[in-house]
């Protein structure tokens, strides 16, 4: 019997593999700070020197078939006190170590999957590619599991759920031309949380909608009596909620507590607002783009809290009809969760993802600057693109993407993982960038920021390359949709150059790594030969040209 499965996946660099080099130095990696995964490894501490010797048995077919022993264990507070994980050295290691498409067990990409059997001892099974493990949950960069047996490690049966990339912020517009495969995108993320019948909600927005109301209910009087009117968007939240109170996650007033865990076990829920701009977003949306901005996420102990206030307030709910508005919103069989929500209103529960799908055309409202600061904008034609070479076999797939677990930027520990340690270069950036927008609507300010270290912190690039490749999409997402106009309005008073030839000048320093060729990675794609990143070119350069080109005409704006 086995308590607790980490999974991880060998990267080149922990195996000393460098890219057209071959084996070199630093083989070793990191087991994550999650306090479930450590404790499957021996204690460390002060008195050993933060050292210990380790064996690992290597499982095959249920049998030992190595044993690696005197494996050193050390702790990386050894030479950071802020540091907590673990780390693994792999030089007892290095005959069983290869180049990928070796013959050795160790090589790129491999997944091991380690555990304690029954006489407490540490073993891990290569993973085959392919291999369904059921109850699959993970954390930023490694693969959680709680399992009964390791039988179940060998299921093919069960559906594997991929939670690949957590995002900066759970409001996207993903724009784009009709018949992109926008809407088809956020329905099949959410195939990969689980049942599209619950973890899935689509609403077409209609025209004539003018107030929240049309999107989170409203009180009836025609009955003679007060009744709320509930709508498939505000069953869905609550929905998404009984998910959370699900796995013991406690709510107390407008905080939500739990361990890391119990998070990880919740399921995004997507719900797609489909031609989210047929009618005018700053209104019937207005009560989410305000309860948005109030969330928030506090870490300690590998323990959350999550506050967020209500989009219904708990005083709407006193006059009506109490046992037919509970019954309508599924709760019936809830009583707790009902009482929390008749006591402190309805907010936004964390696992909830909103994608809005936008075609900018006549027929469609524009976006003023208030939703797309609140919002991480797509061109969904530049991010995931449609090549008709691929249609019948495609190369590769965009990654599965999971709700963001933090709202605030100024976590230094979280950034010591990353090449912006401090984040002062992705200040500078936004620094630099503000000379070019200052006096004029489009200049950035501290929600810009904090979204910026917030996107850093979830992708956590190793290299400059990396980090690049984040400030890029960056770029793409929060910057270039707020700017628009005619020539005059671009053009500051006394200057020669206009804000569009200003940022391509500018961010061709900034981006000088990925501003040539197809050099970054694609955050949000992976190929599916080697389920790794895809080479690309920079995003935010190829938009600027089609902005400055569009600008001739006499107006630009960055929707397709």
């Amino acid at each position: 019997m086995t308590s607790l499965l980490w999974i991880h996946t060998l990267k080149p660099n922990e195996l000393g593999i460098r890219k057209g080099v071959g084996l070199g130095g630093g083989k070793s990696f990191r087991i994550p700070q999650s306090p479930e995964v450590m404790n499957l490894f021996p204690e460390l501490s002060v008195d050993n020197n933060f050292t210990q010797r380790i064996s690992l048995s290597l499982i095959e077919n249920g049998q030992v078939k190595k044993k690696f022993e005197n494996l050193e264990l050390s702790d990386a507070r050894k030479n950071n006190p802020d540091r907590v994980e673990h780390k693994i050295y792999l030089s007892n290691m290095s005959e069983y170590i290869g180049l990928e498409g070796s013959d050795k067990i160790f090589q790129p990409n491999v997944t091991l999957g380690f555990y304690k059997n029954t006489n407490d001892e540490i073993c891990f099974e290569i993973i085959p590619k392919g291999t369904i493990l059921e109850n699959l949950k993970f954390s930023n960069t490694d693969k959680l599991i709680k399992v009964l047996n390791t039988n179940q490690t060998k299921s093919n049966t069960a559906k594997l759920s991929k939670l690949d990339t957590c995002l900066p912020k759970p409001f996207l517009l993903l724009a784009g031309i009709s018949g992109t495969g926008k809407t088809r995108f956020v329905k099949k993320q959410a195939e990969c949380s689980g049942d599209l019948n619950e973890t899935y909600c689509l609403t077409s927005v209609r025209p004539d909608w003018h107030e929240p109301s049309d999107l989170l209910g409203y009180v009836s009087r025609l009955s003679g009596q007060a009744e709320y009117v509930v709508t498939d968007v505000l069953k869905f939240i609550v929905k998404a909620w009984i998910e959370i109170e699900k796995f013991g996650i406690t709510l107390n007033g407008n905080s939500t507590t739990g361990d890391q865990v119990q998070q990880q076990q919740v399921r995004p829920f997507w719900l797609c607002l489909d031609e989210m701009n047929l009618a005018p977003v700053e209104q019937y949306f207005a009560d989410y783009l305000s309860v948005i901005e109030t969330r928030e996420w506090a870490w300690e102990n590998n323990e959350f809290v999550y506050k967020c206030e209500p989009l219904l307030k708990s005083s709407l709910f006193d006059d009506v009809k109490q046992n037919t508005l509970k019954k309508a919103l599924g709760l019936t069989d809830h009583e707790p969760l009902w009482q929390h929500f008749l006591k402190n209103g309805i907010s936004i529960p964390f696992n909830l993802i909103v994608a809005g799908t936008v075609n900018m055309d006549e027929t469609t409202h524009g976006f003023s600057r208030k939703v797309i600061d609140r919002a991480l904008t797509f061109d969904f034609g530049e991010f995931f693109p449609n090549n008709f070479d691929e249609f019948f076999e495609p190369k590769n797939e965009p990654k599965v993407l999971n709700y963001p677990v933090w709202s605030d930027g100024r976590n230094k520990a979280v950034f010591a993982d990353t090449f912006d340690s401090g984040g002062a270069l992705s200040i500078a950036l936004l620094e630099s960038i503000n000379t070019v927008l200052n006096n004029t609507p489009f200049k950035l300010a501290y929600r810009a920021l904090n979204e910026l270290l917030l996107s850093v912190m979830t992708n956590k690039p190793s290299t400059e390359i990396e980090l690049q490749a984040v400030w890029d999409d960056f770029l793409m997402c929060k910057v270039l949709p707020r700017i628009e106009g005619d020539i005059d309005k671009l053009t500051k008073g006394g200057e020669d150059k206009n804000i569009i030839e200003q940022l391509e000048a500018l961010l061709s320093e900034q981006l000088n790594k990925v501003w040539q060729g197809k050099i970054r990675p694609d955050l949000y794609r992976k190929s599916l030969d080697n389920d790794m990143a895809i080479d690309i070119e920079c995003r935010s350069k190829a938009k600027l040209k089609w902005m400055s080109a569009q600008l001739d005409n006499g107006f630009t704006s960055f929707w397709p």
